[in-house]
């Protein structure tokens, strides 16, 4: 029998949430007898799967200028596309799983001109609402409802990304007609709370799954190798970037609120950030050492995420795995990882709610044991990803 191919495409490979989602859905691929290819953008780290580059840092420069000012995210890196097709041709998959196929590094008209002629099935998970949007990849922060029936003036414009022109009323009708138009194309949703948007999209025809996402709780459980501080109760928050909509003034203010018997660390911030951090408040660089990670959920007492836009973070699942409770946000797909057993969900931007949740988390602390019990039923990777195998299966009978 003829050995399945599955071809992933992200922005990066085994580096970042979604790289490492990837990773691992290549892993379950090839437990199966699959073969697994990556392809990525920028940023990887060594894979099972194997990889492939497309394009090169002057396609990403030159397709970021262009976006800046055209408003063209996705339509630019003609060259790099075109000859990442011919990648395609050559490895023949059977499935290609898209995840972030924005971002500065290949070209959705080319790639699904190409796909739209074929017979290959494509399965797209959605970690944000970009698909289906003429521009942002985050419409809550404002509020906003073009999508439903088709964008036109931007609000998030001159906000991430941002852009000199906006074209958000042409980019939803290309992606309309053009994702559309794929008669293979099946739809995963994070978390119930994107499916529930997916459903009032363009894209509402579309087979449409809900695959949460999942960790190697081999990797992610709780550690004693920082030691405990019984002087002052850590409080913990983890992003791959710091900025307004990830809470990161919250925190600040967050600060001010919270007495110095409450000791806040922030991973993820930038050089800059690092300079600008109150006393009080402990800041740490992006790393990619899982176990540094891993050491420093197992420290805390409690994990924050004040979030104001996201789908279905997996920081919250690796505090879970590791044994520590979640303080987030009511956003997105945010509150879904949790029950009253292992969280405290607070309404978005209630700073003074944030800190009462975590002085009574302090006071009346949740069980490390339930909140791995949680991940362990619901989280662990393999009964996450083994569910898209099992998609793919079923796609190809």
């Amino acid at each position: 029998m003829k050995t399945k191919v599955l071809l992933q495409i992200n922005v990066t490979a085994n580096w970042g949430s979604t790289g490492k989602i990837a990773e691992q859905i290549g892993q379950c691929a090839i437990a199966h007898g699959w073969e697994s290819y990556i392809a990525y953008g920028r940023w990887y780290n060594p894979s099972q799967s194997h990889l492939i580059k497309i394009g090169d840092k002057l396609n990403m420069y030159q397709h970021y200028a262009e976006q800046r000012i055209f408003d063209n995210e996705g339509l630019c890196s003609r060259r790099a596309t075109k000859e990442f097709i011919k990648r395609i041709d050559e490895i023949k998959p059977n499935v290609i799983q898209l995840h972030n196929i924005h971002d500065h590094y290949l070209n959705y008209r080319l790639l699904f001109e190409y796909l739209n002629k074929t017979d290959i099935k494509v399965v797209w998970t959605f970690h944000d609402c970009w698909a289906f949007t003429g521009h942002c990849f985050h419409f809550i922060t404002k509020g906003c409802e073009r999508w439903k029936s088709g964008c036109f003036d931007c609000p998030l414009q001159h906000e991430y990304p941002k852009t000199l022109f906006d074209r958000s009323r042409k980019n939803y009708t290309m992606k309309k007609n053009l994702f559309g138009a794929n008669n293979n194309l099946t739809i995963i949703a994070c978390s119930e709370w994107i499916a529930n948007f997916v459903r009032q999209s363009f894209l509402k025809d579309k087979p449409i799954y809900v695959i949460n996402n999942g960790i190697d709780l081999n990797v992610f459980k709780g550690s004693e190798s920082l030691g405990t501080n019984k002087k002052s109760f850590h409080v913990l928050a983890v992003s791959n970037v710091w900025n307004k909509d990830k809470g990161f003034d919250d925190i600040l203010k967050l600060r001010e609120i919270l007495s110095n018997e409450y000791e806040i660390t922030i991973v993820g911030v930038a050089k800059q950030q690092l300079n600008s951090l109150p006393q009080g408040i402990v800041g740490i660089e992006r790393t990619q050492n899982v176990h540094e990670l891993v050491a420093l959920y197992s420290k805390a007492d409690v994990f924050i995420n004040p979030t104001y836009a996201d789908n279905f973070p997996t920081v919250n699942l690796e505090a879970l795995a590791c044994g520590t409770p979640v303080i987030t946000y009511r956003t997105g797909g945010s509150p879904e990882a949790l029950d009253e057993n292992t969280g405290v969900v607070v309404e978005q931007g209630d700073i003074n709610g944030l800190a009462v949740a975590i002085q009574k988390m302090k006071e009346n602390p949740l069980s490390s044991a339930d909140c791995r019990k949680r991940a362990e039923d619901y989280f662990e990777r393999d009964k996450c990803y083994d569910m898209y195998i099992d998609l793919y299966d079923s796609l190809l009978k």
